[in-house]
């Protein structure tokens, strides 16, 4: 991810002060600098995150696998400077977001919902954790448990009911990420589909970020936010 990065900059026309891997000396490479990004492990976010408080320089977190409380401590610390902290960095991605929200808050449980995605054949879990944040907006603008999650159907399964939310995970070949969100009616169907197709996508969201909280004041944000996408 830090070689993209170095890459997407490039593109961009932006200058990269310095290139940092976990056990380098980071607080002479974040001295340089007017942005921090953060793409390594989570076991070197606090030591960034710290360095970038003393240091008073905005900071991009993209790195995942923090446990909850350690999360939400350093969340809590992170909110003391002008932060994004966001686990999907593609704009796309969090349009998608959005837009199933927005869709899903309009549509009556007339709609059924199903959410189906598609990953290389390589990939060790299932549903993506895209989806997951997918099916998490569902059952929170429908207001339902996880009990109503099909994971698949198989069998004698009856009617389809109007509260369950269908989930279905493919896998094959090198693709990067489809997800598609269906929302199906008598008479009409509504589908709301993003597919990725190079990893470089996060990679520029990031960037995206770093460029606008620049111009922020110290708080905690999302890439919602670097959208201009909140209420």
């Amino acid at each position: 991810m830090g070689r993209t990065l170095s890459a997407c900059a490039a593109e961009l026309g932006l200058p990269v002060a310095a290139a940092l891997d976990v056990g380098d000396d980071l607080l002479t490479g974040l001295r340089q600098g007017d942005v921090i990004i953060d793409f390594s492990f989570h076991t070197a976010t606090e030591e960034v995150l710290k360095h970038a408080v003393a240091l008073k320089k905005p900071l991009v977190i993209g790195t995942t696998g923090h446990a909850s409380e350690e999360k939400a401590r350093l969340r809590r610390l992170a909110a003391s400077i002008p932060c994004v902290w966001a686990g999907n960095y593609s704009v796309g991605v969090n349009l998608l977001f959005w837009l199933t929200q927005r869709a899903t808050r309009a549509l009556t449980t007339d709609y059924d919902v199903e959410v189906v995605e598609m990953h290389h054949r390589f990939k060790k879990d299932a549903p993506s954790g895209t989806a997951a944040r997918l099916l998490e907006i569902i059952l929170e603008e429908r207001k339902l448990t996880e009990d109503a999650l099909r994971h698949g159907r198989a069998g004698i399964t009856g009617e389809r009911t109007a509260t369950e939310v269908g989930i279905h995970a493919l896998r094959g070949g090198d693709v990067v990420g489809d997800h598609t969100v269906l929302f199906a009616a008598l008479g009409e169907r509504l589908e709301l589909t993003h597919k990725a197709g190079d990893r470089a996508i996060f990679a520029r969201g990031a960037l995206r970020a770093a460029q606008w909280v620049s111009r922020q004041p110290a708080g905690l944000y999302d890439m919602q936010d670097v959208l201009g996408l909140k209420d």
